[in-house]
């Protein structure tokens, strides 16, 4: 747990590159099988808000890829996510990809409504994201461990 406590702890530093590291630290956590559900889910909590509220546009990109290591190997509630739509607006293309694959990788159909605005998006990469995301939900299996996604 010290790993865990002192890159949750370095999210709030100073040093934007400090943040950096300890948001790709975290997502290495996560994407090992170490990280007990409720733990994952609490690390997840922390990086939804630094991917909503960092100034630094690659450290909110880290963050959204380490949440995305985190639903690859963890299940995640939605309402640990969903707060990720209040800053997708005013998300890069780039950002929205991850958002949007984060979401469609909770598998729940109230996701649906979340990212089926973004499928008409301006970028064509954000509308793919948008539709495979969609897919991701329809397709689930009953474990809910399908990765049509890109990202």
């Amino acid at each position: 747990m010290d790993d865990i406590s002192e890159a949750l702890a370095a999210l709030t530093d100073r040093e934007p590159d400090r943040r950096d590291v300890a948001a790709d630290t975290l997502g290495d956590i996560l994407r090992s099988s170490g990280p007990s559900a409720d733990t994952a889910r609490m690390i997840v909590g922390r990086l939804v808000s630094v991917a909503i509220d960092e100034p630094v546009t690659k450290i909110r990109e880290s963050a959204l890829n380490a949440i995305s290591e985190a639903v690859d190997h963890h299940r995640l509630p939605l309402d640990l996510v969903a707060l990720l739509t209040a800053a997708m607006p005013t998300m890069e293309p780039e950002l929205l990809e991850h958002a949007l694959y984060i979401l469609g990788a909770t598998h729940a159909p109230q996701a649906s409504q979340l990212i089926e605005p973004f499928l008409h998006h301006p970028d064509p990469q954000v509308r793919k994201e948008a539709q495979l995301a969609a897919g991701e939900i329809t397709a689930a299996d009953p474990e809910g461990l399908t990765r049509m996604s890109t990202k």
